[in-house]
């Protein structure tokens, strides 16, 4: 069957405004590692998907979850053993007090019930999230969301904040942190004298959907001490920056002096199953069980913890989180090479296997590039290699391979970028 022919029975039964990559579309039907193949027999390195954050179809995982469903699948209102242990595995790579964990099925999920908690606690309504961010599909995530297309606007408990970006600011980095800072405390106030009050910020701490934003040093924790002093809980959305990913640290926000009072996880977290969470102090955890009864039929099912429990073998046994820092730094040293060769780079920036490629037209006034970022994204494609792009003005290619992303795969990957950058 043709591309064509697929393309028009998916319009026909999900409708043709249902999200696809790529100006030609992909029919995958085959994953492994760092690789995935089409429908022709055309393979392609992945250097986008942090879903499969070991890599795709890792026998592993595969075995794990092949195992536990052909012997027991249940909810977790019964004991099972190992869906304890993986708490107890997860929730030790995280810092006091964050000792307690709530299963869901998805990053949405996990954001929602996050928010719930945080309301619950402080008695307040009010959101602060930043300006360019997407952390879930709920409803009540959906409101907030500013990084996909929308018609309504904010609702009035809501309050959208930017972030700074060294790369875009002039001056020293003590007045950018000074500024942006002040515009938080705005936001507060603001909710404040709504009658709002400030129960939440939700935030990614590598502010992965804006581009990774270079920070300007102690933001962040000036940030969450004003959220503290306002009443209010720090929630950080480690769906995209956690699991290893950054490489010097197993979670996103451990790269900054923060102690979140919420953390939510979700895709990789099971390497393609559904499987996700929040972590918090058991306090915190019972405070919220004992007046809201929260179940999820199938979050943590035994089935869900062995995936989860394979996932942190194999970032271990596998040494994930040590090769995240050795080739993220080759990828890095690369990608500045092709920045100097290519001035259509504007900015590197990034940790781990997590980069972001600034695309501007000029250096001087770093117009955004995007329809090249759309170009250089759909050929790098035709010659087998994907990625993406994210940023407000879509023009930041986004680097995010699996965990499993080796120095071979690194130079292919950077050969390739070469070549199409040189192209164009």
């Amino acid at each position: 069957m043709s591309e064509a022919t697929l393309l028009q029975r998916r319009h026909r039964v999900m409708g043709d405004a249902s999200p696809l990559f790529y100006d030609q579309p992909l029919e995958l039907v085959k994953g492994e590692g760092v690789w995935l193949t089409d429908a022709g027999g055309k393979r392609y390195l992945d250097v986008y998907n942090n879903v499969p954050s070991v890599g795709h179809c890792h026998p592993r995982v595969v075995a794990a979850m092949a195992e536990q469903a052909a012997n027991l699948n249940i909810h977790t209102r019964y004991l099972t053993e190992r869906i304890v242990t993986y708490a107890e595995r997860l929730t030790a790579t995280f810092a006091e007090p964050l000792d307690s964990l709530m299963f869901t099925c998805t990053g949405s999920e996990s954001n929602e019930l996050a928010l719930r908690m945080a309301r619950f606690e402080t008695g307040r309504m009010g959101v602060i999230v930043s300006d360019y961010n997407y952390h879930g599909n709920t409803a009540s995530l959906a409101e907030l969301a500013t990084a996909l297309p929308r018609s309504e606007p904010l609702p009035p408990h809501v309050r959208a904040v930017p972030i700074p970006c060294l790369y875009h600011t002039q001056g020293s980095a003590e007045e950018l942190a000074e500024r942006y800072v002040a515009k938080v405390a705005e936001a507060i106030a603001s909710l404040q004298e709504a009658g709002f009050g400030l129960a939440a910020l939700l935030i990614d701490t590598l502010f992965a959907n804006e581009g990774i934003p270079r920070l300007p040093a102690g933001y962040l924790e000036r940030v969450a001490r004003l959220v503290r002093e306002a009443g209010g809980l720090l929630i950080a959305d480690e769906v995209q920056a956690g699991f290893a990913r950054t490489g010097e640290h197993m979670w996103g926000h451990q790269a900054h002096p923060l102690e979140p009072d919420l953390v939510t996880l979700g895709k990789p977290m099971g390497n393609g199953f559904p499987l996700a969470g929040v972590v918090a102090a058991r306090e915190r955890v019972e405070a919220f069980g004992r007046r809201h009864l929260y179940f999820n039929t199938y979050g943590g099912s035994p089935v869900a913890a062995a995936v989860g429990l394979a996932v942190l073998d194999v970032i271990r046994d596998e040494q994930l989180q040590d090769n995240a820092l050795r080739v993220g730094a080759r990828l890095e040293a690369g990608l500045g090479r092709l920045a100097e060769r290519h001035p259509l780079i504007g900015d590197v920036r990034g940790k781990g296997l997590f980069f972001a490629a600034e695309l501007v037209l000029d250096g001087q006034s770093r117009e955004p590039a995007g329809t090249e970022a759309r170009r250089i994204v759909n050929q790098m494609r035709e010659r087998g290699v994907l990625i993406s792009k994210i940023g407000a003005h879509d023009n930041i290619l986004k680097i995010r391979p699996p965990l499993v992303f080796n120095d071979d795969h690194c130079d292919y990957f950077l050969d390739t970028l070469d070549s199409v950058l040189t192209g164009l």
